[in-house]
């Protein structure tokens, strides 16, 4: 990805972008599989709701544990509750949460990368400075204090992880928009007077996309890891409602007693996706001479 700066023909410099959002093509078979493993996730996600072959939240505690019956594929855990149903209603919340983070962190982080690689001086020292100060503090650990004081929930697990990623982001996005800035059709843009918003927007940003998207692809994995964490010290999704980091916490107790079906299947499913979005943003960032 680069962008080539050639003159019109009244000598006016323009710069010629070949950039954009990065496809798969390149990516290789693991790039394709993971890829399809994603869409089917976020299929699951979305529809997930309407798929349930039971209500996820009947509880029935004479059939505590029962295994796999044709109305029940995978049994009943602890309570009685149809596991099936349970793990393709919480695919939402577990998807949901690690999306409100990549994009609150994306966005903050972008925008503080590009304005510190673009005034430089003062606002870079100062931006800087600041996202140094957040590397110092865990993203769950920050969630365990939101919810300290905010009170448990997925919401305020997801703003944490967003303020605990952002400075990743943004120290990522700030050395490719660096190598951009010096680059030859920047500085003809500007002493044609074009304005530092529009150059940003209309070229500096497309130029660094492709990096963007795949350093979100791969801290959609870990904040996923993070969130699911969460939930199962109790901070991140609450009951009623369910996600996999909390059903493999409410799967604790059948292990011991020999029923592995909860935690292991909602288990499963979180390394399934997490290794999914990893090999992809892989792949991805490999494309990229930024991040080599």
């Amino acid at each position: 990805m680069s962008t080539v700066v050639a003159p019109s023909a009244a000598g006016t410099v323009v710069p010629e972008r070949r950039s954009g959002i990065p496809g798969l093509r390149g990516t290789g078979a693991i790039g394709h599989i993971s890829a399809v493993v994603i869409a089917l996730a976020a299929l699951v996600a979305v529809f997930g709701g309407w798929l349930t072959p039971n209500d996820p939240d009947k509880i029935s505690l004479s059939d505590a544990y029962l295994g796999s019956t044709p109305e029940h594929w995978l049994g009943l855990d602890s309570q009685g509750r149809d596991i099936l149903s349970r793990l393709l209603t919480g695919a939402r919340a577990s998807l949901l949460g690690p999306l409100m983070v990549v994009v609150l962190a994306v966005v903050v982080g972008a925008a503080l990368a590009i304005m510190s690689a673009w005034r430089g001086g003062a606002v870079d020292s100062t931006i800087s400075s600041v996202l140094d100060i957040l590397f110092a503090f865990p993203g769950i650990l920050l969630a365990v204090l939101v919810a300290a004081v905010f009170g448990p929930s997925l919401t305020t697990a997801a703003l944490a992880l967003a303020v605990a990623y952002t400075p990743y982001i943004a120290r990522v996005v700030r050395a490719a928009a660096l190598r951009e800035r010096s680059q030859s059709y920047i500085a003809a843009l500007s002493v044609q007077g074009h304005p530092s918003m529009a150059i940003c927007l209309r070229h500096l940003v497309p130029n660094v996309m492709p990096m963007i998207v795949a350093q979100a692809t791969i801290v959609f994995g870990y904040a996923m890891v993070d969130l699911a964490a969460i939930s199962f010290i109790g901070l991140g999704v609450q009951p009623p409602g369910t996600d996999w980091g909390l059903m493999v916490a409410g799967g604790q107790s059948g292990v011991a007693q020999g029923y592995v079906t909860e935690a292991f299947s909602a288990g499963l499913c979180i390394v399934v996706v997490v290794v999914a979005f990893n090999l992809l943003g892989e792949r991805l960032a490999g494309r990229n001479p930024e991040q080599r």
